[in-house]
């Protein structure tokens, strides 16, 4: 098991506060294991705790803030993050203003300064929120959702109506190195339309170039960008740093499509509802597949054995493996799936193509086997009778996908795939599949 992680001595970083103006400094120090993360407002009368909670957030309009008792604390999703990157778990921070310092608008001068301070191996192990059936948020146009997965993963796409910007989509496995590597120095960014805006409201006080990426009417007023998809980056950063508020690490695959801090919260509520209060029948789909006692395989070791990538991996998890007899796997389908975008906007509906492939890999699972065929021969579909369709699939559904196999030759297969959504049957159909070596 993994072990619970502090920082080996006190540290400090001082700045401006992205918000407020205000000059501010932050001091990190260790703290004992099962403690978490707790700030402190130290130029308050009797220095008073604000835990790291989705519970204490009190504000999310243009970052996230923390309270408690009237004491506030503005904008901490980029230290957050920055915790979450480090792999910590306990930490007391305390910080002499009401607003964290923006740095230069990343999460990277608190890795920095984290990285000095040193982590620290605790003697208790690490409490994961393990995500064993898929939790969605759909608000608009906005998804989240969060599926099995032995790590934890993040993938983002944003979409803006603006040249500089447009479509950008990431997907990382986070680790302290991919973290500090990939997303920690991705900045904050803001359209120079709203700077007025923003401004008479009373915000960013605090902000520059040089702590922002500002975008103008047709192009971007810094110098340069440290990504050419920087945006998306910091977007990961930012839910990231939300999501920690759920009070512990999670094990599972995130995935977001224009989403915000707001959206974010309310996310990160739900999956404490579903999966950490153990309340999940009162906001998931009935009729799930559930768990195996029996060896399952997740998606990295399916694609050791499917030659498939994204978009157009479609088996998430097989829950149930009976040798070159039946398997039993899962697709979720989320409104970011790329064929939603024309597949029809204003109507999602999974095509019906789509459902016979995610059945066809699934069933190549069943020929070809967790190991790989021991004569390095794939899966090539050949054929198919019988097929029926009898109720459209939309965002949030969950295909169960079962293929038996009927007949096996030595270079041939014949399958029966039925696929379910809520126990009801979508789609059936007899398949062929041909077995041959692949150039390599």
């Amino acid at each position: 098991m993994d072990k619970q992680h502090t920082i080996g001595k006190p540290v400090a970083f001082s700045g401006i506060g992205l918000h407020t103006g205000n000059l501010t400094t932050i001091t990190f120090k260790p703290a004992a294991p099962d403690s978490g993360v707790t700030f402190y407002r130290v130029d308050l009368p009797g220095k008073p705790a604000i835990k790291a909670e989705v519970d204490n957030v009190i504000d999310v309009s243009r970052g996230t803030t923390l309270g408690i008792d009237g004491a506030e604390l503005h904008t901490v999703e980029h230290v957050l993050a920055a915790v979450v990157g480090s792999s910590i778990d306990n930490l007391d921070i305390e910080v002499d203003g009401n607003e964290t310092p923006l740095g230069d608008g990343s999460a990277m001068p608190f890795i920095e300064v984290l990285k000095e301070a040193g982590l620290v191996e605790q003697d208790a192990e690490r409490k994961y929120i393990k995500v064993d059936q898929p939790v969605y948020y759909r608000e608009g146009d906005v998804t989240l959702s969060i599926l099995p997965a032995d790590e934890l993963r993040v993938t983002m796409t944003i979409a803006f109506d603006h040249v500089a910007i447009g479509t950008q989509y990431g997907s990382f496995t986070i680790t302290p190195e991919t973290f500090e590597r990939e997303i920690a120095s991705a900045r904050t960014f803001c359209f120079l339309r709203e700077v007025k805006m923003l401004q008479d409201q009373g915000l960013i006080r605090g902000g520059t170039l040089e702590s922002a990426v500002v975008i103008g009417d047709e192009s971007i007023l810094n110098d340069d960008l440290r990504f050419p998809d920087e945006m998306v980056r910091h977007k990961v950063l930012d839910l990231l740093g939300d999501l920690f508020l759920i009070g512990r690490p999670i094990k599972g695959h995130i995935i977001g499509v224009k989403s915000g801090h707001a959206m974010h919260v309310k996310f990160t509520k739900q999956i404490k509802k579903a999966l950490l209060n153990g309340n999940a029948k009162s906001t998931t789909l009935e009729g799930l597949a559930k768990p195996s006692p029996e060896p399952a395989l997740s998606v990295d070791a399916i694609m050791k054995v499917l030659p498939h990538r994204f978009p157009f991996l479609l088996v998430d998890r097989i829950i149930r493996f009976s040798p070159r007899k039946s398997v039993l796997g899962i697709k979720n389908v989320t409104i970011n799936e790329p064929f939603f975008q024309g597949h029809w906007p204003k109507n999602p509906v999974m095509p019906g193509v789509l459902i016979i492939e995610a059945m066809a890999q699934v069933s190549s699972v069943l020929i070809i086997g967790p190991d790989g065929d021991p004569d390095g021969r794939q899966a090539f579909f050949m054929g198919i009778d019988n097929a029926k369709f009898r109720k459209t699939v939309v965002p949030g559904d969950q295909l169960v996908i079962e293929s038996n196999m009927l007949r096996l030759r030595r270079n041939a297969c014949r399958v029966k795939a039925v696929a379910k959504v809520d126990g009801h049957i979508v789609a059936e159909a007899e398949m062929m599949f041909g077995l041959h070596e692949v150039s390599q």
